[in-house]
């Protein structure tokens, strides 16, 4: 391996024993009590005792997070292209996205769970609803940013506007596609979690909760740490596609 590839790897790595290591000896010299604040140890032996539990618990909250970030590519890059595509339309509905968008989705999360019960399709809804206003955006920016010069030698060709499309707008886009599907993965994660605290049985933002109201901290961080680990999963997943795509993606700049 070379450097850059070593440098990647042992940096992270030592940040991560760097902040266990404070976060112990701020629990020992501060002598905090488990039920304020555990010491690594003890989140670690609630990891390794709930193992199961963490893994089914978080294969639910899994489900939820990929289930409603696919709907909103589904959804997010059809309506980014009609924006795009229509003046009228991108007046007329872009305000109301952004307005929606601004909407907490805690506010949004009891509403949803009346209309679609405490099931699967609610955390869907919710995971959708946070996840898909970053794919619409930077599809939006990339399908606009596409070069002139590129349309113009279309257009000068005589394509129609459909080759236009498939053959250089949405290849040029896709950069931005990607860059707001790692946005979204990681807020769906979010929208999931936000769902499982207004009202469900499983996954792991219930177990959190059901952790902390029986002042079962060190539990309670362990979900933390499955969380967070099934974030980094899913984000890097969309990382290894955008990998596996990179020999197609033309390059274009950064939308953020």
């Amino acid at each position: 391996m070379n450097r850059a590839t070593v440098e990647k790897l042992v940096y992270p790595l030592l940040g991560v024993v760097l902040v266990i290591a404070l976060w112990h000896a701020v629990c020992v010299a501060l002598d905090m009590p488990a039920s304020v604040l555990p010491t690594p140890a003890e989140v670690g032996g609630q990891i390794v005792a709930q193992r199961g539990l963490l893994w089914s618990e978080g294969l639910v909250t899994l489900a939820e997070t990929v289930y409603g970030f696919l709907l909103a590519l589904v959804l997010g890059i059809p309506i980014a292209i009609v924006i795009t595509g229509s003046r009228v339309i991108n007046q007329m509905f872009y305000p109301l996205l952004v307005a929606l968008q601004s909407v907490p989705k805690v506010a949004l999360a009891p509403i949803l769970l009346v209309w679609l019960g405490t099931g699967l399709e609610s955390k869907l809804a919710i995971a959708w609803l946070v996840a898909f206003f970053p794919i619409i955006v930077d599809t939006v920016a990339g399908l606009r940013a596409t070069p002139k010069e590129l349309l113009e030698l279309a257009h000068s060709l005589k394509a129609s506007r459909g080759q236009i499309f498939m053959k250089i707008q949405f290849p040029a886009a896709l950069p931005f596609v990607i860059t707001g599907a790692k946005v979204a993965v990681t807020l769906a994660v979010i929208g999931a979690v936000i769902g499982e605290f207004i009202g469900s049985s499983d996954g792991l933002g219930f177990l959190l909760m059901s952790a902390m109201s029986q002042i079962n901290t060190p539990l309670a961080f362990a979900a933390l740490f499955a969380l967070s680990v099934l974030g980094i999963g899913v984000y890097v997943a969309v990382v290894l596609i955008e990998k596996l795509l990179s020999p197609w993606l033309p390059v274009a700049p950064s939308s953020h």
